[in-house]
Formats: structure tokens, C-alpha cells, sequence
């Protein structure tokens, strides 16, 4: 049986809000445009966000129920939680949305365009700074979604998504920085990993050997998996 909490469909709209306020009052009235300056922006507004959470719900970590019961289940001689494949089953609902947004969309496209060239985007008419106020809602809503469907198999506290958002880069990197297909494959290559590590060597090296693979594999194609090679 589902067990829906009337609070949850909230939770990816208020991250969606904040996403878009972080945007609005913090990155866009930076005078700098050079990225090295507004991820060093963004890495401090995620300190300011924390500390703003500690205040607010404390330390203590909390527990979330899960959608779907806590029994596990049993496919092909695999154990596997309820929670998992709910999500297993939304992000490849999110991925298969989000291809068709950028592709066939009027929106998705401008949004691709400001991200190649703004120079360029703004010349042709393209609201640069709404659509640059929009990405980042998308991706407060994506990353709502993504909290409620991973707190009940973890724990929720106030600083959870700092590993979290570490690996995603991670894998975003590994798949290939600015690669859509190579994110996924980024992101199922670093769980692998993990999983791996955690069954043949130990649950506690599970970090390190995922970060130690990926850094070899940066080794030999700085571009990652599936990039593209810039040449300079």
C-alpha cells in the first residue's frame, strides 16, 4: 500500500522556490561571469542554505516512511526494497521528460542556447536571465524529487546532500561534463562501483575505490567516458 504524506508534495516545491531564489538573489547580481567565480558563489550560498537548515531542524537526523512498505522483494534471486524501484521507476520517468523537454520544446531549446552562447541568445531575443532563473528551479525541483525518494532509505539531516551533490558531479564528470547521455552513464557507473566495493572489498572503502576509479579513468580521457575532446 502507498502511504502518500500530505507534506511531500510540497518538499519539490519549496526546493524549487529556493532554487529559484538562489539564482535571483545570489548568482545574478554577481558582477563576474567567469564560472570559477560563481561556483565558488554557489559552494558558499550551499554553506549559507546548511546553516540556515541546522537552525531550523537541528542536527539530529530524521526518519522518512517509505512509499511503498518496508518488506523486501524478491526479483530474479535479487533482494530489493520497495523504495528502490519507486526510485529506479522516477528517473527513468525524469530522463525520458527531460530529453523531451530540451529536444522538442520552445523553452527546452532556448534554455540549451543560453547555455552554449548567451552572447548569442541574448542577441536573437532570448531572456537570458529568466531562463537562466528557470534552469536553476528545474534543477531545485529535480533535486526535491530526488530527496523525497531517497530519505527513507537513507537518513534525513542537514548536511545529507553535500556527499550527495559530490558524487553527482562525479559521475557527471566521469560520464563526460556537458554530456547528457554521459551523466547517466556516469551515474549507473559510479553506483556499480560503489555497490562493487561495498560487496567484495568493504562497505567502508565503497567512497574511495568509486573516487580512486574515477580518477583513473580522468587520467586517461580527461573528457570522460562519453565527452567530447576540446581542443585549445
Amino acid at each position: 500500500m502507498i502511504r502518500w504524506s500530505f507534506r511531500w508534495p510540497w518538499l519539490p516545491a519549496g526546493v524549487t522556490l529556493t532554487g529559484a531564489l538562489v539564482e535571483f538573489l545570489g548568482v545574478r547580481p554577481s558582477r563576474s561571469r567567469n564560472h570559477l567565480v560563481l561556483i565558488f558563489l554557489t559552494i558558499g550560498l550551499s554553506i549559507l542554505l546548511r546553516g540556515v537548515m541546522q537552525k531550523v531542524w537541528g542536527k539530529n537526523p530524521l526518519a522518512v516512511p517509505p512509499l511503498a512498505g518496508e518488506q523486501p522483494l524478491t526479483i530474479l534471486g535479487a533482494t530489493i526494497l520497495p523504495q528502490a524501484i519507486w526510485i529506479l521507476l522516477a528517473t527513468a520517468l525524469a530522463i525520458t521528460l527531460l530529453v523531451l523537454f530540451f529536444r522538442y520544446t520552445t523553452t527546452g531549446l532556448a534554455m540549451r542556447a543560453v547555455a552554449s552562447n548567451p552572447t548569442a541568445a541574448a542577441v536573437v531575443g532570448l531572456t537570458v536571465r529568466r531562463l537562466r532563473t528557470l534552469s536553476f528551479a528545474l534543477a531545485g525541483f529535480l533535486g526535491g524529487l530526488a530527496g523525497v525518494l531517497i530519505t527513507p532509505i537513507t537518513t534525513l539531516r542537514y548536511d545529507v546532500g553535500v556527499l550527495l551533490g559530490l558524487k553527482g558531479f562525479a559521475a557527471a564528470i566521469l560520464g563526460g561534463f556537458g554530456s547528457f547521455p554521459g551523466a547517466i552513464v556516469g551515474g549507473v557507473a559510479l553506483g556499480l562501483l560503489e555497490s562493487l566495493g561495498a560487496a567484495y572489498v568493504s562497505s567502508v572503502w565503497k567512497d574511495t575505490i568509486a573516487f580512486l576509479v574515477l580518477l583513473l579513468v580522468l587520467f586517461v580521457r580527461p573528457h570522460g567516458l562519453l565527452g567530447k575532446a576540446v581542443r585549445s
